[in-house]
């Protein structure tokens, strides 16, 4: 005869009770499946475009970086041959110190500032050389020449002025450098000899 329910051990009852939950769970659990063919090409287009999005975003900006560029410095070659009248009209002022009141170095004067402050509305301005030192981003060094109590390397004179467009350099200053002075370079040569002289005993 098979053994009814009250026939079973009261602990293996509790066991069967406990087992079957956890039986039931596992079955109303879904199942994990892999991602199908058709959701990994839905994956790998969705990265694409996110990825073409993003290039065209930099497209776009450099773009914009370039065109601006170009508007910003698209007066360059003009101004570059507006210069040289700009140094006739500033030597012919410098050749009139003496005629001040003349009404022709008044006209030429006015005519100076007129083109200066069209320049400047550009975005070009003239920088300071005399006094600094020789930089060969700034400047070209027409010659050296020594000058007392000034250091070496310094420009001592201005021979043409230098411009600056935006930030950018326009026309390098031609300038005139001091040098080493001859008392400078005998300081210098008597202490290289006084290092290569062999020690006496």
């Amino acid at each position: 005869m098979k053994r009814s329910m009250e026939d079973k051990d009261p602990s293996q009852q509790q066991e069967e009770k406990k087992e079957q939950p956890e039986s039931q769970g596992q079955a109303n659990r879904p199942a994990e499946t892999k991602p199908t063919e058709a959701e990994k090409q839905a994956e790998y287009y969705k990265d694409l475009f996110l990825r073409k999005a993003a290039e065209f975003d930099n497209y776009k900006r450099r773009s914009e970086a370039e065109n601006l560029a170009v508007v910003r410095f698209a007066n360059e070659d003009l101004i570059t041959a507006i210069l040289p009248i700009v140094d006739d009209l500033e030597r012919s002022l410098k050749n009139s110190k003496d005629q001040k009141d003349s009404p022709l170095v008044r006209g030429i004067e006015l005519i100076h500032l007129k083109m200066m402050k069209i320049l400047e509305a550009q975005g070009v301005r003239p920088f300071e050389t005399l006094g600094k030192e020789f930089d060969v981003h700034f400047h070209d060094a027409m010659l050296q020449m020594p000058k007392a109590g000034v250091p070496p390397h310094t420009i001592i004179e201005e021979v043409q002025k230098g411009y600056m467009f935006h930030e950018k350099v326009l026309r390098h200053a031609k300038v005139i450098v001091a040098a080493e002075s001859a008392a400078d370079q005998q300081s210098i040569n008597t202490a290289s000899d006084a290092g290569n002289k062999p020690d006496q005993e």
